[in-house]
């Protein structure tokens, strides 16, 4: 065929000519898995694999900023103890909040999260009332895997609630309810004869300490002084036990403000910050709303799988936070649009438990 019957129009269109790219753009590739099974090699290619990998990739490069950052000495000018309370002593270069929803704790990703409250890669928590109570639950009874599909008519005759494919038998909120009531009852006497100010971080600073259970992300928050606020501790079994105890012995009083000035004295503190967030709800804009105090966080991970067309806080985006100045200009935030299950435990892993296990072989 001759090239001057080709429609010119439609040549010109799908054969346009390209703009050269930048020297340096990195291009697309991903693991060769003709070098064998190499899980940490593989890993190494998600920030050149695309789409939601590369998110990945980039929030493991900026999780480790924020474990680089911490390893740099206080200034001594720094080294000091603010609103007399050892509990949000400044305790490193950069202060790393992290946040989360009850479900990360109903499935095992609360491993990851013991983990790193254990070995105090983190120095502040925030939490909702599932995110506090389903870790203390399972230290009694254990969570089941069930199916998505369960019927809930029948679980509910059955006397069995489901959390997505997870199943949590009643009987374990009634050993919870046998275990946490005789603990409101001393915090009552506490404050009736000792006039203590209960905050729901002073709450589970409590259960924490009684639970006795080194499995419990909550046991080691206690032991290693990080606080865990949680702005909406009614919001959950914990509530329930406080609406049943408010009959049974009433006058147990809850103060939100002072937690509401600790977590946000240990922002306006804090040298620098980082945030590592899964989930939304309050809990996402309870630490980016404290990070504000101190006009935007340093360093920023999102992972969840919200999007932002609603308008939600769940969803928006970090630059959206840097309009509000709860995240630096100059950072570079990550979101991860991903379910945390399948990406948190790599995100720890590639990060705080590699830098772990190297330093306890150095």
């Amino acid at each position: 065929m001759d090239k001057s019957s080709e429609p010119t129009l439609a040549k010109e269109a799908v054969l346009q000519e390209s703009t050269k790219i930048p020297e340096g753009t990195p291009t697309v590739q991903g693991y060769d898995w003709n070098h064998g099974r190499n899980y940490e090699a593989l890993f190494r290619t998600l920030l050149h694999s695309g789409f939601q990998a590369t998110n990945l990739g980039k929030a493991i490069e900026e999780v480790q900023k924020m474990i680089d950052c911490r390893k740099i000495p206080l200034p001594e000018d720094k080294q000091d103890t603010y609103e007399d309370d050892e509990f949000i002593k400044r305790k490193s270069n950069c202060t790393v909040f992290l946040g989360y929803t009850s479900n990360m704790v109903s499935c095992g990703v609360r491993e990851t999260i013991r983990f790193l409250v254990q070995h105090k890669m983190v120095d502040c928590i925030v939490t909702t009332a599932g995110g506090v109570e389903e870790d203390l639950i399972k230290c009694l009874a254990p969570t089941y895997l069930g199916s998505f599909e369960l019927e809930g008519k029948r679980l509910r005759e059955q006397g069995i609630n489901r959390i997505g494919n997870l199943l949590v038998p009643n009987d374990n909120y009634c050993k919870f309810e046998n275990w946490v009531i005789p603990l409101l009852d001393e915090m009552l006497e506490e404050q009736r004869s000792s006039g203590v100010l209960w905050t729901p971080s002073k709450v589970i600073q409590r259960l924490g300490e009684r639970i006795n259970d080194e499995s419990s992300v909550y046991y080691w928050a206690a032991k290693n002084k990080i606080p865990v606020f949680s702005p909406a501790l009614t919001d959950g079994s914990l509530g329930d036990m406080m609406y049943f105890h408010s009959f049974r012995n009433p006058g147990l009083v809850l103060d939100i403000i002072s937690d509401l000035r600790r977590l946000n004295t240990m922002a306006v503190k804090a040298v620098n910050s980082g945030i590592i967030i899964i989930g939304g709800g309050v809990i996402k804009h309870h630490i980016c709303n404290a990070n504000l105090m101190r006009n935007g966080a340093d360093f920023s991970v999102f992972i969840n799988t919200a999007s932002e067309y609603d308008g939600s806080d769940s969803g928006a985006r970090p630059d959206e936070a840097v309009s509000w100045g709860k995240i630096k200009k100059d950072a570079t935030p990550v979101k991860v649009y991903a379910e945390a299950t399948l990406v948190f435990p790599i995100l720890v892993g590639e990060t705080f438990v590699k830098n772990h296990f190297m330093k306890k072989r150095k």
